[in-house]
């Protein structure tokens, strides 16, 4: 008997039978992830908060407490309350005295392998860039997620020019150069082996201090000013 008589003897019953089945089989499986992912939501939520929360402390030494801020398409400074999404979020540190210690401020960027999320201090006193922390990457492991953890990258980040120039933009923009290559404060020492990922952090903090560091400078000497 030949294999097409054998497929048209089998029972429809059956054939129904396991369609239903693997339906069945799908349908709990989709619940069963939707319900994972709702209960753990929260704590992933509260995880992040808290990771982000002890970034903050790091890229801003002295920092007690914290206000976020987003920038409205005029330039100007606005409180995040609950629900909003700006484009570009950023917190003002400020030390037991009430006095401002800086800006952290949220960047992101493509890397080798996904988008990096950064974080980083400004401060407008100084206008520098005093602290860089990685929030989010998928970097390969032993080499471009040395920009988390190499000493000597994260040195880049301690005292990193971003000064403006009298016309209101920075005069220099953050870039990457060759590890050993590095001749001006506004130049990142990039890490032999993750040239990439070393590069991408410096187009994701040139472009964000290109665009926030402005603002929040002018915005800095206006508060002085006041005061």
């Amino acid at each position: 008997m030949s294999e097409a008589s054998n497929i048209k003897m089998q029972n429809p019953a059956n054939s129904k039978k396991m369609l239903l089945a693997m339906v069945g089989i799908g349908v709990i499986s989709a619940f069963l992830i939707v319900m994972s992912f709702e209960l753990t939501l929260p704590r992933v939520t509260r995880l992040k908060a808290e990771a982000l929360e002890k970034a903050i402390f790091e890229v801003l030494p002295g920092t007690v407490n914290t206000q976020a801020f987003g920038v409205a398409a005029d330039g100007k400074l606005f409180e995040v309350q609950e629900g909003d999404k700006p484009e570009t979020t950023l917190y003002a540190g400020h030390d037991s005295d009430g006095k401002l210690v800086g800006y952290a401020v949220e960047a992101s960027g493509q890397g080798y392998a996904d988008v990096i999320r950064v974080l980083y201090g400004y401060d407008p006193a100084k206008q520098t860039i005093i602290g860089f922390q990685v929030l989010e990457s998928k970097e390969t492991p032993g080499l471009g997620d040395k920009i988390a953890k190499d000493e000597q990258f994260q040195n880049n980040f301690k005292a990193l020019d971003v000064r403006i120039s009298e016309d209101g933009q920075l005069r220099n923009k953050i870039i990457t150069v060759k590890q050993g290559q590095k001749q001006n404060d506004w130049e990142i020492d990039g890490i032999t082996g993750a040239t990439i990922s070393s590069r991408a952090v410096g187009n994701i903090l040139g472009e964000s201090t290109s665009n926030v560091v402005p603002v929040l400078y002018e915005n800095y000497k206006k508060e002085s000013n006041e005061q």
